[in-house]
C-alpha cells in the first residue's frame, strides 16, 4: 500500500468521526486552540462532532454561542460539565442547568477527585497556568463505601435529561457502586475515560464494565508520539480486545500547548489501528459510531 493510498484511506475514515474529549480554550490551562477553533478544524477534517470539556466551567454556553453566531453549521458542537470544586462538586444545582444548555456528558469529578488528588502526590497532573487555590478532595462514597445522597441527586438528574455519566478521574472502588446506582434509577448511558490512567482499572475490570452496559473511551494523547504518551502499541490492542471494538473508541484528550492538535490526533490514531490488523469498518465504529451511540448524536459514516 502507498504513502497515498494510507492518507486516502484515513481521510476517508475520518469523516464522521466524533470527539468527545477535546480540551480547547479559554482555560485556566494552557490551552492551543480555543472551542471555535476545535470546531472549525475538525469541520475542515470531515468531523461530525466535537465535544469542549474544561476542569473549571460548564462548556454548554460555548455551544450555544456557536450556533447562534452560525458557527456550527458543517460539525456539531457539544457542551459538558465536570463536577470539579470550581461548579460546587458534585453539585446537582450545577447539573441542571448545565444539561439544559448544551451539555450532553457529566464528568464526575477530575482534577478534584481525591484518587486524582492521590495520584498528583507521586507525579504532575494537569498543571495550571498559575498558582491556584489547593482542591478540595471529593468522592462519591462515604467512608463506608456507600454513595453519597448529592450523588444520587446528581443521576436523577443525568437519568431525567438522558446525558452521559462519565466516571472522570474517580478510583475504580468508586465507579463500581456509582454504575450500580445509576442503572438502577434509570441512566442508561455509562462513560468510563482512560480506564487504565488515574481510574486504575484492570483489564479485568474493563471487561466486567463492558458487561454492566459502559463505554470505554481511551485518550489519543496517550498512545501517539507526543510528551503525554504513557501506552504503547501491545496495551492498546489488550485494552481494545478486553472491551470489544463494538463498546471501544477514542476521544482527543488533545488541545493542550506542545502537543498534537486534536484533528491530527485522530488522524494519528486511525492510522495506529490500521497498522495494528484493525479493518476500516471496525476503525469507524472506534472513531464515530460508537461515540455517535453513547452520546445520542446522530451517526455519520461519512
Amino acid at each position: 500500500m502507498t504513502d497515498a493510498t494510507d492518507t486516502a484511506r484515513v481521510q476517508s475514515l475520518m469523516q464522521g468521526a466524533i470527539d468527545l474529549h477535546c480540551h480547547s480554550g479559554p482555560s485556566v490551562m494552557a490551552r492551543a486552540l480555543n472551542h471555535e477553533q476545535a470546531l472549525e478544524q475538525a469541520a475542515d477534517a470531515g468531523m461530525r462532532a466535537v465535544l469542549f470539556k474544561d476542569h473549571y466551567y460548564p462548556t454548554g454556553p460555548f455551544v450555544d454561542v456557536l450556533k447562534e453566531a452560525g458557527k456550527a453549521t458543517r460539525a456539531e458542537p457539544v457542551g459538558s460539565i465536570v463536577l470539579n470544586n470550581a461548579v460546587g462538586g458534585i453539585n446537582p444545582f450545577a447539573v441542571e442547568p448545565a444539561l439544559k444548555c448544551g451539555a450532553k456528558v457529566v464528568w464526575m469529578p477530575t482534577v478534584s477527585a481525591a484518587n486524582h488528588i492521590r495520584e498528583g502526590h507521586r507525579k504532575s497532573l494537569l498543571p495550571t497556568k498559575g498558582k491556584m487555590l489547593k482542591q478540595v478532595a471529593l468522592s462519591a462514597v462515604d467512608a463506608r463505601g456507600e454513595l453519597l445522597d448529592n450523588v444520587k441527586h446528581v443521576l436523577d438528574i443525568i437519568a431525567e435529561h438522558d446525558a452521559v455519566l462519565s466516571c472522570g478521574h474517580l478510583h475504580i472502588s468508586e465507579v463500581w457502586p456509582l454504575f450500580d446506582e445509576a442503572k438502577k434509577r434509570g441512566v442508561t448511558r455509562l462513560l468510563v475515560n482512560h480506564p487504565s490512567y488515574t481510574v486504575g482499572a484492570t483489564l479485568s475490570d474493563v471487561k466486567e464494565l463492558v458487561s454492566m452496559g459502559a463505554w470505554i473511551e481511551h485518550s489519543i494523547c496517550m498512545f501517539i508520539p507526543n510528551r503525554m504518551k504513557v501506552y504503547d502499541d501491545a496495551f492498546l490492542k489488550a485494552l481494545i480486545e478486553a472491551a470489544g471494538v463494538e463498546r471501544t473508541f477514542f476521544g482527543s484528550d488533545l488541545g493542550q500547548t506542545n502537543a498534537p492538535l486534536p484533528v491530527e490526533g485522530f488522524r494519528q490514531i486511525i492510522g495506529l489501528l490500521l497498522s495494528l490488523g484493525y479493518g476500516d469498518d471496525d476503525v469507524r465504529k472506534m472513531v464515530n459510531t460508537n461515540a455517535a451511540q453513547l452520546a445520542g448524536i446522530g451517526a455519520n459514516q461519512g
